[in-house]
């Protein structure tokens, strides 16, 4: 395999050549990124793990990875939830998997500015985004899968919508540098905003216990400004434990990493970035003696939980450090302002 070189702040403290070698000591001949060792493989997940390669300097093994997906993907465009080397193992097919392909090409053409990542991977991304519109109801939600038998579930996830909104601006980058228009994307995206924005109540509340619920609609920048401060202050003390992380659960004492990383990119997006530099301080001391980091760990307790090492997690942490100290070209990827200008109608 071979790097390329990228620059490291001098106050950046996260280790990336331990965190992208698990990464890649994960990766499968196929080109496939499992969760763990003998764990599961998820399309969106392994998205998670393209980014973090592309961060550290990998863009060959993050291709493969993307390759895997193109040869896995089902002819309407889906993908199954779950596989286990190379067999699906939960034959549900959700939106937000089919589409953020897009998000992980973008972030390809950000850092490396060629546009091969973006020609070679279209029909597996159109595919994947027209799948997940066929989800969308007039109202502009979601719904979130089909289930093995084919049948649409009705409910709308605001997390999986907000991965959706954010999927749909980068293929509408994407169309736009390749000079393919899609009016179809932009309505789409358009009335999937003005959902999230104005249309809570339609998505399904009993997820709200889940931190993504909380900040998910300001990552993908559906909410900004004003909006996302008073929703970030509102419910601060319901999801964080401060000095600690983001609990992935708001009744659960169980600190996770992924979403604290994904907490820092948000903090960042919205332009507060001291306290997403200070919140990603706390997590720093969270790894395991090779330098990579827990999944998740119980507090005050302090029980390491689960124990494996994930791919997806310690991908979240290079793009959280990408954010906080410019690592690459693709930095600002999740930034409200770097977004102004360049997409559609007005947010």
């Amino acid at each position: 395999m071979s790097r390329i070189p990228v620059k490291i702040h001098a106050f950046s403290i996260l280790n990336i050549a331990s965190v992208a070698g698990l990464i890649l000591k994960l990766q499968q001949p196929s080109g496939d990124i499992p969760w763990h060792a003998d764990g599961k493989t998820d399309p969106w997940d392994l998205v998670e793990s393209v980014m973090g390669l592309n961060i550290a300097g990998y863009p060959n093994e993050a291709r493969r990875a993307l390759g895997w997906l193109g040869q896995h993907q089902n002819p309407d465009g889906s993908w199954f939830s779950a596989y286990v080397n190379d067999v699906p193992e939960d034959r549900t097919c959700q939106a937000h998997m089919a589409c953020y392909l897009a998000v992980g090409l973008f972030h390809a053409y950000l850092i490396t500015q060629d546009r091969s990542w973006l020609e070679d991977f279209w029909d597996t991304m159109e595919k994947g985004v027209d799948y997940a519109l066929g989800l969308q109801v007039p109202t502009g939600e979601i719904y979130w899968a089909r289930n093995p038998e084919g049948k649409i579930d009705p409910m709308s996830l605001l997390a999986g919508s907000s991965s959706v909104f954010m999927s749909l601006k980068c293929a509408l980058g994407i169309s736009r540098i390749l000079g393919r228009p899609r009016p179809a994307w932009e309505d789409a995206w358009d009335r999937l905003g003005r959902s999230l924005r104005q249309n809570l109540h339609s998505y399904n509340v009993s997820k709200s216990r889940f931190s993504m619920y909380w900040f998910y609609p300001i990552l993908c920048g559906a909410i900004q400004g004003e909006k996302a401060r008073t929703r970030v202050e509102k419910y601060w003390q319901k999801y964080m434990i401060d000095g600690q992380g983001a609990r992935c659960v708001s009744d659960q004492p169980w600190v996770t990493i992924a979403e604290t990383c994904e907490l820092v990119l948000t903090l960042h997006a919205m332009g507060n970035r001291e306290k997403a530099r200070i919140v990603f301080s706390w997590i720093q001391d969270r790894v395991y003696e090779d330098k990579t980091f827990w999944c998740g760990y119980t507090y005050p307790d302090m029980v390491i939980w689960p124990e494996e090492k994930i791919s997806w997690t310690n991908a979240v942490a290079l793009m959280a450090a990408d954010a906080l100290y410019d690592l690459t070209p693709g930095a600002g990827l999740f930034c409200h302002d770097k977004w102004q200008g360049f997409v559609f109608k007005g947010i």
